[in-house]
């Protein structure tokens, strides 16, 4: 039986003879159905239309996909950490060749439900390893499997310099991954904080298509969160949506102008 695969946010369901009714991810106001309608397809199927797109994105190895499917994030590698952070909809040899032999994968990190994807698909054909999802995120998980670990609290050391962070706002659940390397410090944001398109700032969404802001009192358990972690570039959730350089100071004044724009009164809800 397929795993079938939604349409629109990408992810892979549980074996099942027909498709389900809907996708509980989209229907959920974070995300949306689109606007055809609920609409499946298969990872059999996609891999016929589709390619993997393995390419550099500013110091970093990504995955994504071409054409573009679904949301349009691309995975990236950490070889020195052992990490895969993201997940895609598409899993081909070429691309966990090219894992390989750039170090290999470990473990597999997902910021937040709308990555899930195909995410147990890659642990499989990566030799099964573990996937960090966050336990306040759960109820998202539509294919479950014995690789998914579910952590909890607030950070998860990971070592070799890798730590996840929860950074709500987005999700319950939603994280954020640091990485200390040799050269340089960078924060993997997923949609946690949101690169904006200038690329000199973060936003703080609740929903990003349907143009929501996180709660306040949310945005300051993030703030608190990351106060005090040193870093130096920033990567969105797709390709070339970064800031490079300055990355602490980017995300320390977009604090303060979102702050700034909702005022005072509304920081405590």
């Amino acid at each position: 039986m397929p795993h079938f695969m939604c349409r629109t946010c990408g992810s892979e369901h549980e074996d099942s003879p027909r498709p389900p009714a809907l996708c509980a991810i989209c229907t959920d106001e974070r995300q949306y159905v689109g606007w055809q309608g609920q609409a499946w397809t298969t990872h059999e199927e996609l891999s016929t239309t589709h390619r993997n797109r393995l390419e550099m994105d500013q110091g970093l190895f990504g995955i994504g996909m071409s054409p573009t499917f679904a949301i349009p994030q691309r995975a990236l590698h950490l070889p020195e950490a052992g990490v895969l952070w993201e997940s895609t909809a598409l899993v081909t040899p070429e691309a966990v060749a090219a894992l390989k032999q750039r170090g290999g994968v470990d473990r597999i990190c997902i910021s937040h439900p709308h990555f899930y994807a195909a995410m147990v698909r890659w642990s499989d054909a990566l030799g099964g390893v573990p996937i960090y999802v966050h336990e306040n995120d759960r109820e998202w998980v539509s294919r479950g499997s014995r690789w998914v670990e579910f952590w909890r609290g607030d950070t998860l050391d990971l070592g070799r310099g890798a730590t996840l962070l929860r950074c709500p706002g987005h999700f319950p659940g939603s994280a954020v991954l640091h990485w200390q390397g040799p050269q340089r410090a960078v924060l993997l944001a997923g949609d946690s904080l949101h690169v904006t398109q200038d690329r000199r700032h973060v936003s703080f969404m609740y929903s990003v298509p349907n143009h929501v802001l996180a709660r306040p009192v949310l945005v300051r358990e993030t703030q608190a969160r990351l106060r005090g972690v040193q870093f130096d570039d920033v990567y969105g959730f797709t390709w070339g949506l970064n800031i490079i350089g300055r990355g602490r100071a980017a995300v320390d004044q977009s604090f303060k102008r979102y702050f700034g724009m909702i005022g005072q009164a509304a920081c405590s809800t």
